[in-house]
């Protein structure tokens, strides 16, 4: 097995890594606290072809692979848990379904603006009565002539307010035991009769887009169908598998932004005449946050190389989802409590850390679902 990066993979790493520090990070304690979506960043992103990392050229993309694109999140993650929230939305959700399941006639409509960071999707799937049961989706599109008519309601989805188009999940009919026929549609956010509102006062993520979408008599054409009308719960499910590997990618970066926060502030604190990195009770806590947070790599690492080598990954995507994301907790938490009393302040960022990494064991499907996941996998 070669844990090594590809030079291509270690450029990518690189540049990330600079622009997230020249960046993101001396803008990352203002976007959280006015909580105003860094529009402006994603034009830069889109300028530098991280927009499109795991597309190939041909739709726009950087023709990269799922591991440079979760090496992408990570670097964002590291340094502003929003910012890397709504990059991997706006790729794994907004733009991955239609690279997966689209016609190429949807392909260079609506997957190459995306990837060439000119636009921003976003995937509405959640609903009010409808979070961890995604098959209690209530939405409807009826066919009507050429076209569907849509009408229902999506909550807290990501970037919303700034996508050009959302893939809304609906049901569409009924199969032959009587249960819902649930597909997708691509639907962009200028028709008549949708209405966006980002109203959510949120306690982390906060410069990330959440929005509530309603839908009144929404009219698309049906060649906006995305894949194959009556497999659009496997759709989203295969969509969410890929997503996993992002979210665990950017519990990663708030992990290991915590552990880089508490290490150099431990070694720069002094108590009783030496830093406090010197005391066993801190270099355990450092310990602990240094293993979890490379076992946590390794597994994001070996759920990305499982997809780019066509393997079955939804067990591993959902080990290392939940790993990944109670590991960025745990050391945000740990991070605040080396820091003591300033631990607690914004401008020491380990607490936003703590606030943006909570979101993590809740979106892509709660910590319960990925332990439910894999039960399944192993037959339970």
């Amino acid at each position: 097995m070669n844990f090594e990066l590809t030079k291509e993979q270690a450029m990518i790493k690189k540049m990330v890594r600079d622009f997230a520090e020249e960046v993101i990070r001396p803008r990352a304690i203002e976007i959280d606290t006015k909580a105003e979506f860094p529009k402006d960043i994603f034009d830069q992103l889109g300028e530098l072809g991280l927009m499109g990392i795991p597309f190939p050229g041909e739709y726009g993309g950087s023709g990269g692979d799922t591991l440079s694109y979760a090496l992408a999140v990570e670097e964002i993650g590291r340094v502003c848990g929003s910012t890397g929230l709504s990059y991997a939305a706006a790729v794994s959700l907004g733009a991955s379904p239609i690279y997966y399941f689209g016609t190429e006639e949807q392909k260079k409509e609506f997957l190459t603006p995306l990837a060439e960071g000119k636009a921003l999707g976003a995937f509405g799937l959640t609903e009010p009565n409808a979070g961890s049961d995604a098959g209690g989706t209530k939405t409807t599109a009826v066919e009507d002539g050429d076209d569907y008519v849509i009408n229902g309601e999506k909550c807290f989805i990501t970037n919303a307010s700034f996508a050009k188009t959302v893939i809304v999940t609906a049901v569409t009919g009924k199969n032959e035991k009587g249960k819902n026929i649930i597909s997708a549609i691509i639907v962009p956010t200028d028709c008549e009769g949708i209405k966006i509102t980002s109203n959510y006062d949120k306690m982390g993520v906060r410069g990330s887009d959440t929005a509530e979408i309603v839908l009144t008599n929404v009219r698309v054409p049906k060649k906006n169908l995305l894949g194959d009308p009556e497999k659009g719960f496997k759709q989203f499910l295969h969509t969410l598998d890929g997503g996993r590997i992002s979210i665990a990618a950017l519990g990663l970066g708030i992990a290991q932004g915590s552990l880089d926060k508490a290490l150099t502030y431990a070694k720069e604190r002094k108590q009783f005449g030496k830093p406090i990195s010197s005391f066993q009770a801190i270099q355990f806590k450092l310990a602990d946050m240094s293993m979890e947070v490379e076992l946590a790599r390794n597994m994001v690492h070996k759920a990305a190389w499982l997809k780019d080598n066509h393997k079955p990954f939804s067990k591993e995507a959902a080990y290392a989802k939940l790993y990944a994301t109670e590991t960025a907790f745990r050391s945000a938490n740990q991070a605040i409590q080396i820091h003591g009393g300033y631990g607690y302040m914004r401008e020491y960022e380990v607490e936003r850390y703590l606030r943006d990494a909570k979101l993590l064991e809740i979106g892509e499907g709660t910590s319960e679902v990925q332990r439910l996941v894999i039960a399944r996998q192993l037959g339970c």
